[in-house]
């Protein structure tokens, strides 16, 4: 997918950079006022940089003036791919060519989210620290993201003109997302995670969590935290009908493809869940990591690797 069209960075850039336009720089100042508490819930949801949400958001809309920022409410430039609503046509590598429609700008962050998070190819990114936003940057343009070579610098500039990594210490240091900023309201998108609930959130891989009470379901914990049942469900790889015991630990948000720590050493009794619960890390990775089929059963003692791989 082609994101990025040479020209009409540099335009955005001369637009965003040149001191002499007084009325487009308060423009990229509204449009991030605007659009911050969509990108920090963007963050804690699904582990996005606030940063470069923000920064890849002014680059590809011209900070909500493009013709398809105003037209489509399309921010991200995305194309339609096998979309199956609205869309919107215009010229761009090639004539007349096909792009997603939203019923708000929103609904395209949304979109850009989902879009990073379900292709493979993106990944290793979430693997980064959440505070490296250069790292974030060199490896959208690495997996394919944009074509401009200067995408990564295009990004970094923006991030640290307008200081914007500010969002993402905001959100690592737990800030309240301001209430009233645009919200989802249609029952197939995903509800934002809201992470300031009497429940005591922590954090584990840099991936947040709370502890289940005896008899909480997947269904109770995502009413409490106001998120779909699906999320937990998936974040946790769990079983349709599942009822968590007092003090498992339930993800609201994706495990990693590694852990923190180097290695586990099997205890009596624990399961490669048990592993993969315990270090946030996805169980297909975890087998994969250890050369092993997935299912098979590890044994008291066992060393089990969470970073890299196993050395036969």
């Amino acid at each position: 997918m082609v994101f990025v069209r040479h020209l009409y960075l540099l335009i955005c850039l001369i637009l965003i950079s040149y001191p002499g336009i007084s009325q487009r720089q308060e423009t990229v100042s509204s449009y991030i006022d605007r659009y911050k508490d969509t990108a920090k819930r963007h963050m804690v949801e699904y582990g996005i940089p606030a940063s470069i949400k923000l920064a890849q958001a002014i680059i590809e809309s011209g900070f909500g003036n493009s013709e398809l920022a105003v037209n489509a409410n399309n921010h991200f430039g995305i194309k339609c791919h096998g979309w199956q609503h609205a869309t919107y046509y215009k010229d761009d590598d090639k004539r007349n060519e096909c792009f997603r429609s939203y019923l708000s700008p929103v609904h395209s962050f949304e979109d850009h989210s989902e879009f990073l998070t379900t292709r493979q190819r993106y990944s290793f990114l979430f693997d980064l620290d959440p505070l490296d936003y250069k790292g974030w940057a060199r490896g959208l343009r690495e997996a394919g993201y944009a074509t401009n070579p200067r995408y990564p610098q295009l990004l970094i500039r923006v991030i640290e003109e307008h200081e914007l990594y500010r969002f993402d210490q905001k959100v690592m240091k737990g800030d309240r997302i301001a209430a009233g900023s645009p919200r989802l309201k249609d029952d197939h998108k995903r509800r934002p995670v809201d992470i300031f609930k009497e429940r005591e959130i922590k954090v584990n891989n840099r991936i947040k969590y709370v502890y289940a009470r005896q008899g909480d379901t997947p269904e109770s914990i995502a009413e409490e935290m106001e998120m779909w049942a699906w999320q937990i469900y998936r974040y946790n790889e769990l079983k349709e009908g599942t009822v968590f015991g007092e003090g498992d630990i339930v993800y609201l948000q994706p495990k990693r493809r590694r852990g923190e720590e180097d290695y586990h050493i099997v205890r009596e009794g624990e399961t490669m869940y048990d592993i993969s619960q315990l270090y946030g890390v996805q169980l297909q990775h975890l087998y994969n990591r250890n050369n092993m089929e997935p299912g098979s059963d590890v044994k008291p003692g066992q060393k089990v690797v969470l970073r890299g791989r196993i050395r036969e």
